[in-house]
């Protein structure tokens, strides 16, 4: 069975998160997580909390209506919702592309307006839906239409390179240099791990030893949504996770981090934060040009797998994609590719 000591954890601490946030909102909306909590995870519920929030300040401040009757977010009431319009909601989204907040100037770009829009459409429709308002205006407002952007991700040969950088440290300053040699195994290993499975870097993080079966190649994970996957490993990555079990066993943790498998110079369990400062100090020498973060491995995985097996299904299942168009949408280019190496394949007539 495996050891979900680091997932309940980051779980009570998103809970604590949670309950601090909904306690700086109008008591209503305590109906409203109570609802989705069952079919949401505790970090997507902080991220709803923190669009609501974002929301409710821009009524307070830009509209005059509900800046005149009220004057923190907390006296808001479910009534405020029914009185907003169509064009309400439209000059939200045209704040959100740019707003100066205690002297902090933040800018969205339509990714990010889109999820805060997406927010609002799911706290109308339960409103809605359990009868605490007569109209879901949000099925009116249209959101914003996303512009198809290049994924980012590593070169074949940049694969290798960066795997090579964090075995041998020769583009490292000489303050990361002095620390290279203690983590250097650790390091190989970790970038091997993701670039060889795909995995997110949150259970690249929550892995424990128990969750690593080397006699099978395999490593057991918490998905999203609680599901328990086996995802399984090459040789290559196989020996670099060896590399570093071998030096692991012999360190004792520090108390609160007992079985995790990846640690950190203070023996501590790696957080998600100091993964991607790992990566971005290694991307940053094999290709300064390319924002590369965890993420972007996990791209990289997804790409060459796609373009070794031609399977997007097995790419979606091996990425714990829900939906294949999720994974179609992030390969198109890749698909197009494709068809139009096929275009010669079918002879009509021999030559």
């Amino acid at each position: 069975m495996p050891d979900y000591k680091y997932n309940e954890q980051v779980d009570i601490e998103n809970i604590k998160k949670l309950r601090t946030m909904l306690s700086e909102l109008p008591a209503f909306f305590k109906d409203f997580f109570r609802g989705i909590e069952p079919r949401t995870q505790s970090r997507t519920q902080i991220a709803y909390a923190y669009d609501i929030k974002i929301f409710l300040q821009f009524l307070l401040e830009e509209n005059p209506s509900i800046k005149k009757s009220y004057t923190d977010l907390t006296d808001i009431p479910i009534s405020v919702l029914e009185s907003l319009t169509v064009t309400d909601i439209e000059e939200y989204m045209e704040y959100l592309k740019y707003r100066d907040t205690d002297g902090k100037k933040i800018s969205n770009k339509e990714n990010a307006i889109k999820r805060k829009i997406s927010t609002l459409k799911s706290v109308f429709k339960y409103f809605y839906r359990t009868e605490k308002l007569s109209e879901n205006i949000m099925e009116r407002v249209q959101l914003p239409k996303l512009h198809s952007k290049e994924i980012i991700r590593l070169d074949i040969d940049e694969v290798a390179m960066m795997i090579d950088e964090a075995e041998n440290g020769e583009g490292l300053s000489d303050r990361q240099r002095a620390y290279h040699g203690k983590t250097k195994v650790r390091d190989v290993a970790l970038l091997s791990l993701l670039l060889g499975t795909g995995i997110r870097v949150s259970e690249c993080v929550g892995l424990d030893i128990s969750d690593v079966d080397f006699k099978n190649n395999g490593i057991l994970i918490h998905r999203k949504g609680g599901k328990d996957v086996t995802i399984y490993f090459s040789d290559e990555v196989k020996e670099a996770l060896q590399n570093y079990y071998d030096e692991r066993v012999l360190i004792l943790e520090e108390s609160g981090h007992e079985g995790a498998f990846f640690l950190s110079i203070q023996n501590k369990r790696l957080s998600v934060r100091s993964v991607e400062n790992l990566v971005k100090k290694y991307a940053k020498i094999i290709s300064p040009l390319k924002k590369i973060t965890p993420h972007k491995l996990r791209s990289t995985y997804g790409t060459n797998l796609y373009k070794e097996t031609g399977d997007i299904y097995l790419v979606a299942d091996v990425l714990g994609h829900s939906d294949v168009n999720t994974t179609k949408k992030h390969y198109a280019a890749i698909e197009d590719d494709r068809r139009r190496s096929a275009r010669n394949v079918v002879k009509l007539r021999e030559k």
